[in-house]
């Protein structure tokens, strides 16, 4: 998982670590590994790592995660990959800005509110397809690259704003092939 954030209390750090589920709570006891705990302390927000533990119930238990019931003691730390400190954090109030936020899509698509919207618009997916494929409809990809035709409408081009002087093409309507699909006796077709 990816390290969220660490913290130190006496001989003890312990380091929050999130993947595609959520956060998990990681201790590690300076009493118990002092090595192990001093590579914990040299852990940065986003590092990649694989750890080895044992799962214990925790002693303050943290009710707005699903996982704070228990925590992680953990016995073998192996750090997969080193980060740069982000340029905003990694958290449902981020103190990244649209346009940055958009530059590092990959990091922003890590967040709780950007996963969830991903999810739901994939259950709703699911959902719509399901429905009208009891409906007895066909789902058909038609392409989105074709040729342009001096006949075709003009390409509609929009310009960039985080580019200025470059602009995105909007794809045109698949209106041919759909009208291929109704002549080959496809009535019910959705895309």
């Amino acid at each position: 998982g990816w390290v969220q954030r660490s913290r130190k209390m006496g001989g003890m750090t312990f380091i929050d670590l999130r993947d595609r589920y959520g956060i998990t709570q990681l201790v590690f006891n300076e009493e118990i590994n002092a090595p192990l705990c001093e590579q914990a302390n040299k852990l940065g927000r986003e590092f990649v790592i694989q750890i080895r533990g044992t799962v214990n119930e925790r002693f303050s238990k943290n009710a707005n995660i699903p996982t704070g019931d228990v925590e992680i003691i953990v016995s073998e730390l192996h750090i997969l990959n080193v980060a740069a400190t982000p340029p905003f954090t990694i958290e449902d109030n981020t103190d990244g800005g649209d346009d940055i936020r958009m530059k590092y899509r990959y990091l922003d698509l890590r967040r709780n509110a950007v996963r969830a919207n991903l999810e739901l618009r994939h259950k709703m997916t699911i959902e719509v397809r399901s429905y009208l494929d009891k409906l007895g409809f066909l789902e058909v990809e038609t392409p989105v690259l074709i040729g342009s035709t001096p006949e075709g409408a003009r390409d509609f081009v929009v310009p960039s704003r985080m580019n200025p002087g470059q602009f995105y093409a909007l794809p045109q309507s698949p209106q041919i092939f759909k009208q291929l699909l109704m002549v080959s006796g496809f009535d019910r077709y959705f895309q």
